[in-house]
């Protein structure tokens, strides 16, 4: 398996390099999921590559953040820079970028985020028939489901082994850009869910109910290796060079059958410990946890100081031979082969004749093998030196320096990925929107009982999960013309389940089908339904548009992360641009139910709520125990601001938690266009988030 490390700056690719990493992950200064990290730029890019490559190390550019389409130039000189350095893979949680990447730099291998949300086979088969190569799962996969992915797909996979989980699955959390307009999505999340919320009122002391404890896969690293893991990830891009050098040595040593120090690991970083908690499917309260005092103090300088030692000086790694020459009237031969093929040979100064000390192969080899400085050991070392004959130490010395810097250069040059130039052209659309234009309305509703009064009158069409349509299927197959079935967001050890119910359905006459990930659209191709994407694809620019649809997608809702302005620009199809202009919308769906932590699903009435240190409620809804969305404390209404949307086609209510009443005062509101009330928000529809 490899070991993959992450690095926010120079010093911490040197960490993960001495302590044993097969490969870091990092990011240029754009489109990275860290954008607080130190990060490189172009030539501090190459430099990090080239040390990498020199000790046979990969790397791997991270570019795994939405783009908006304004963004599409400054993101093609990205891959360029990528391409001119040598990377050897991008990570990307945008298909647009995949299309982009595919068309500049097609022989540069592609590796989905885990951004991308895939946590099932046929999310994997998707990105596989993409031609991607490797698939970063989900972080809230058990050791079953990750199996379940190697033996039905085939396709590389990446699984996270240690540091932070997100409380929300990655690629669908919103809540840091709907509280302060900094999106995870782009790379700027705040960490807002790692602030003090509670579900309980009146508990004493502040409550971290949205905090997990940071991952430790330490007993499962056999496991992984015999189900067929390809990479072992680390997280960390954020935290400082001693952090990546205490896990990089601690996996490597794992890896390699030795005990690690697991205590040092927690000492440099930890929230309340460590969890495996997913990987072993024990999905509960243990696996709460928030960095206390202890935690930051235990990072003594005396912790740190031991882990600088790893990675301050240079570690000999590969064997070369040396083969030297010294001959009357010629100058001094080096040659230096490192046993993969490279082979450097430099001239030196012409030897002297030994007035009193000859050089022999003893001192010459004492002066060469000096390699401390280098990845290089001296593994065998042969000599033809002429009798009385003498080279100064300094000009051994100076020649072994020449020949290294040659090998040095053998090894990491001719990486580049060409890059067509040619092919990087960016018109933008600068028109309007068309105004003018009423788009049509539809519903997205929670439950059948929800349906407002005359909702076939009412709606173009209406979304309903797969349950709801199965239950009361009789009533709506007259009208199942307007129906798209919704299926589960998140199918963890759901999705065959998932399949057979929508066969079901698609035998009865249901044909329309929201996707909100990859493994939705897989399947839903293989049955043969009409595709419409929902905005938790998040879509942000043409490129992503079009190739959702080569994938099928009839429609699309544009991502709720992008202003009016923002969205305005990308190019879609006449008839297919939609947005969702009302609903207490999910910022996050967790698969740890934070209710869960207090009280049994049996006994939970799926009603509760967590409340920030503000006293601001955030509604959490249990989707049948499998999972569970946490709601804005706010309602998106735009029911007065619909004149803003007009060059849109189809405009979605959301429907969560609303009565039949309340929905149906609602919809009335809106096909009046009257005026919102109570507490809302516009969303971002009218800022720009970072």
């Amino acid at each position: 398996m490899e070991l993959l490390a992450p690095a926010g700056g120079m010093e911490s690719v040197r960490a993960a390099v001495m302590a044993g990493a097969d490969a870091v992950y990092l990011g240029q200064k754009g489109f990275s999921a860290r954008q607080n990290a130190e990060n490189f730029d172009g030539i501090a890019l190459k430099q990090a590559v080239d040390f990498c490559h020199l000790y046979g190390v990969k790397v791997y550019q991270t570019v795994n953040t939405v783009v908006f389409e304004e963004e599409l130039p400054a993101l093609s000189e990205t891959l360029r820079t990528a391409c001119e350095a040598g990377v050897d893979g991008l990570i990307v949680q945008d298909l647009g970028v995949v299309s982009l990447a595919k068309t500049l730099c097609p022989a540069m291998p592609i590796h989905g985020s885990t951004q991308m949300t895939v946590h099932t086979p046929k999310g994997a088969q998707r990105l596989a028939d993409l031609g991607m190569t490797r698939v970063v799962l989900a972080r809230e996969m058990t050791l079953k489901e990750i199996e379940e992915v190697i033996q039905k797909v085939d396709i590389e996979t990446e699984v996270f082994i240690h540091g932070a989980l997100c409380m929300s699955v990655s690629g669908q959390c919103y809540m840091s850009a709907a509280i302060g307009g900094r999106s995870g999505n782009k790379g700027s999340c705040a960490g807002s869910c790692r602030l003090p919320f509670r579900v309980r009122d009146g508990q004493k002391g502040e409550a971290y109910d949205l905090s997990l404890k940071d991952l430790c896969a330490a007993e499962q690293i056999r496991r992984l290796e015999e189900i067929g893991v390809t990479s072992l990830k680390i997280e960390g891009r954020m935290k400082r060079p001693e952090y990546v050098a205490a896990a990089s040595a601690a996996y490597r040593d794992l890896m390699e059958g030795r005990p690690a120090d697991l205590q040092t690991l927690r000492a440099v970083f930890s929230r309340s410990g460590f969890t495996d908690g997913y990987l072993e499917g024990k999905i509960d309260g243990t696996m709460f946890g928030f960095r206390g005092k202890e935690d930051v103090t235990a990072a003594t300088g005396e912790v740190l100081g031991k882990l600088q030692e790893i990675y301050r000086k240079n570690k000999q790694v590969f064997p070369i031979s040396m083969d030297f020459e010294m001959e009357p009237d010629c100058p001094a031969k080096l040659i230096l082969t490192d046993g993969e093929g490279q082979e450097a040979a430099v001239l030196g100064e012409l030897p002297q004749k030994a007035v009193n000390k000859p050089t022999t192969k003893e001192l010459a080899q004492e002066a060469l093998g000096k390699l401390g400085d280098t990845p290089y050991y001296l593994d065998r070392f042969t000599a033809n030196i002429a009798p009385g004959l003498m080279l100064p130490k300094s000009k051994l010395n100076a020649l072994r320096r020449e020949a290294v810097e040659r090998l040095n250069k053998l090894r990491t040059e001719g990486r580049e990925i060409p890059f067509l130039q040619e092919k990087a052209v960016f018109p933008q659309r600068v028109a309007p929107l068309p105004k003018g234009k009423f788009p049509t309305i539809r519903g997205r509703f929670a439950s059948f009982d929800q349906l407002s009064a005359n909702w076939q009158d009412d709606f173009e069409m209406i979304y309903l999960p797969v349950d709801e349509v199965m239950e009361h299927a009789a009533v709506l197959l007259p009208e199942k013309g307007k129906v798209i079935l919704e299926p589960d967001r998140i199918l963890f050890g759901t999705e065959e389940k998932t399949i057979e119910k929508l066969t079901v359905l698609r035998k009865q006459g249901f044909q329309k089908l929201g996707v909100s990930n990859l493994a939705h659209i897989q399947i839903g191709r293989e049955l043969g339904f009409a595709l419409y994407g929902t905005h938790f694809l998040n879509i942000t620019n043409s490129w992503s548009v079009e190739q959702y649809r080569r994938f099928g997608v009839q429609d699309i809702v544009l991502s709720m992360e992008g202003n009016l302005a923002q969205l305005g620009r990308i190019s879609v199809p006449d008839g297919t641009r939609g947005a969702v202009v009302y609903g207490s919308l999910p910022l996050m769906i967790v698969r740890n139910c934070p209710v869960k932590r207090y009280e049994s699903c049996a006994r939970c009435r799926g009603r509760n709520a967590v409340t920030d240190r503000l006293g601001n409620r955030f509604p959490v809804i249990c989707n049948r125990s499998k999972y569970s969305e946490i709601l804005n404390c706010k309602t998106l209404d735009l029911s007065d601001k619909q004149e803003d949307f007009s060059g849109f086609d189809f405009l979605e209510l959301y429907f969560t938690k609303e009565s039949r009443e309340e929905s149906s005062k609602i919809v009335k509101r809106f096909l009046q266009k009257g005026k919102p009330y109570g507490d809302f928000t516009r969303g971002l529809y009218y800022r720009k988030i970072r």
